[in-house]
């Protein structure tokens, strides 16, 4: 049986928004469309463009768009959030398309050897992403450069580009509607995104599971084909290359874990870094972040389907993926490795020394000297404390224990619960 989350995190102005938001829906129904057809005649109208590339997108669009309706519980504020995203998503395809055909050569750029950080959610993919950006000769895609990828910036303008505030509004708007969120996870224009954000733009991705309750588009997910999504995440990349130099991308996504197959095909020559942290520990962190996601837009939370998602049964499921994507390397291979949170939050210099010898690269005093001012401006529980406990999600500690038990002696991991 579903169950409610009980506490509501929204500040009172929130929910005096949503009250009156209810009301304007109720009386005027299709005040906020979601609706395919007119959505993509707004982005055509917007930009005077009418390509929007390969039409595979389309079936998950309306699979994501009917869930949306029916079963996300959106607030009116949630539903105009909604629109702008995937109006975003959709005017991003035509400009793509565009310039792609005023400039074919985009698609001669080389991606060479890419970095991929894969693990489950909160075992530390983010601040291992963030501290090898600080390499100069790596580099990640950056949040505003994902929401608004075209035209690329260039090196003169990287920093300056009036798109940048146009991207931290967003963030400080989720930061009001659930104020405990930044607790949980720094966001901001500037910092390096995970690939869901390239990936959205194929309508083949786990973005939209972690913002709204999709259970429909979710289990259509499953057992999709994540070709397109790969694919398109290919031609973000190239473009961005295009617009501005880069030696070797450092890429990051707990998603990746459920589609080894599809980015190894993609990348065969990929570098893939593993982090590993109690599972235990993930789901409950996991747990309360896509709680707070969920409140910026919804006007009630299913717990239930938060669990179904992310909780034992989920984590395990995308370990065995990488398991067996793993399994299928010969033993010379040297294409994964293996970074344990605990390690990471030790001694996070030392940890990527390892790294950078493993995958035969450089690393240098002053890459060191980079983490080290990086981590200084930037402690653990800056914003707050995250507070959580796995209890809070209504599982059997022994129990997932006792699932996770192969995985954690495999790879050393220690239990943190």
């Amino acid at each position: 049986m579903s169950e409610r989350a009980e506490t509501d995190p929204r500040p009172d102005w929130v929910r005096l928004m949503d009250r009156v938001g209810r009301d304007l829906l109720n009386d005027t129904p299709e005040l906020v469309s979601l609706d395919r057809v007119e959505l993509m005649s707004a982005t055509r109208q917007a930009t005077g463009l009418s390509d929007f590339g390969p039409d595979d997108f389309i079936q998950p669009l309306d699979v994501l768009l009917e869930s949306l309706d029916r079963e996300s519980n959106l607030t009116l504020l949630g539903r105009i959030l909604v629109r702008s995203d995937i109006l975003n998503l959709l005017q991003n395809r035509l400009k793509i398309s565009e310039l792609v055909r005023q400039e074919p050569d985009i698609r001669e750029q080389r991606i060479e050897r890419p970095i991929f950080i894969v693990g489950l959610p909160r075992s530390g993919t983010t601040i291992l992403h963030e501290l090898l950006a600080q390499d100069p000769n790596l580099r990640a895609p950056l949040t505003w450069e994902a929401r608004f990828p075209c035209p690329p910036p260039t090196a003169a303008d990287v920093d300056s580009d009036p798109r940048i505030a146009s991207a931290d509004r967003i963030f400080d708007l989720w930061n009001h509607l659930v104020p405990e969120f930044q607790t949980m996870h720094e966001v901001g224009a500037r910092l390096p995104c995970e690939c869901i954000h390239l990936t959205a733009h194929s309508f083949r991705c786990e973005e939209f599971l972690g913002r709204q309750q999709t259970p429909s588009y979710g289990a259509w997910l499953a057992t999709a084909d994540f070709g397109p999504a790969y694919s398109y995440h290919r031609l973000m990349l190239q473009l961005l290359q295009w617009g501005r130099r880069t030696e070797r991308w450092v890429l990051k996504a707990p998603s990746h874990m459920g589609a080894m197959p599809f980015l190894l095909a993609e990348y065969p020559d990929a570098c893939i870094i593993q982090t590993h942290r109690d599972p235990l520990q993930s789901m409950a962190s996991t747990g309360s972040l896509l709680s707070a996601h969920a409140w910026m837009r919804a006007s009630e939370i299913d717990t239930e389907l938060i669990k179904l998602g992310f909780s034992g049964e989920g984590m395990a499921s995308r370990l065995e993926e990488v398991t067996k994507a793993r399994a299928e390397q010969s033993e010379e291979s040297t294409q994964f490795y293996d970074v344990r949170f605990l390690d990471l939050m030790k001694d996070p210099a030392e940890v990527l020394k390892n790294v950078y010898e493993h995958f035969s690269l450089d690393f240098g005093l002053e890459h060191e000297e980079r983490i080290r001012s990086y981590l200084a401006a930037k402690p653990r529980g800056k914003h707050g404390r995250h507070e959580y406990r796995l209890e809070d999600m209504g599982v059997s500690i022994s129990h997932e224990r006792e699932r996770f038990r192969a995985y954690q002696d495999r790879y050393s991991v220690v239990s943190e619960i």
